[in-house]
This record gives C-alpha cells, structure tokens and sequence, in this order.
C-alpha cells in the first residue's frame, strides 16, 4: 500500500510540473505568434482563405509537436537531475 501512494504521489508531483511547464510554453508561443504573426494570417486570412487554413492546420500541428518535445526534454532532463 505505501509502494502505491509514493509512486501515485510521485506520479502526481511530475503530472502537474509537466502541466505547468507546458503552461508556460504554450503562453509563450501564443505572445510570439500574436506579435509576429498576426497581420499577415489576417492578410492570408482575406486573399486566400483555403492557403489560410492549411497554415493554420501546419502551424497547430508544429505548436503541439514541438511543444511536446521541449516538454519531454525539460521533465527527461529534470528526472535525471533528479537521480
């Protein structure tokens, strides 16, 4: 019983730091695409709505592709640390 609750409160512990980096990074993300890149998607948005959407497909699924990595390779990083 005490093996499960060190590893489900050591499990948990992990779950909410990954969250909270993946928190952060995603808000980072949005700030660089909300400065950088919003006049033109809103020109491509106007001119050529079926180029638009591809973009928009692209750029989702690098943000959750290289989002994912830098989580993984933050918390890898931090459990070997940790060891």
């Amino acid at each position: 019983m005490r093996i499960t609750r060190a590893i489900s409160k050591e499990i948990t512990i992990r779950l909410i730091v990954e969250v909270l980096i993946y928190a952060v990074l995603v808000a980072a993300y949005l700030a660089v695409v909300i400065n950088f890149l919003t006049g033109w998607l809103k020109g491509l948005f106007s001119q050529h709505p079926a180029v638009y959407a591809f973009v928009s497909i692209g750029l989702m699924i690098l943000q959750s592709v290289g989002l994912e990595k830098l989580t993984s390779t933050l918390v890898s990083s931090n459990r070997r640390s940790r060891n």
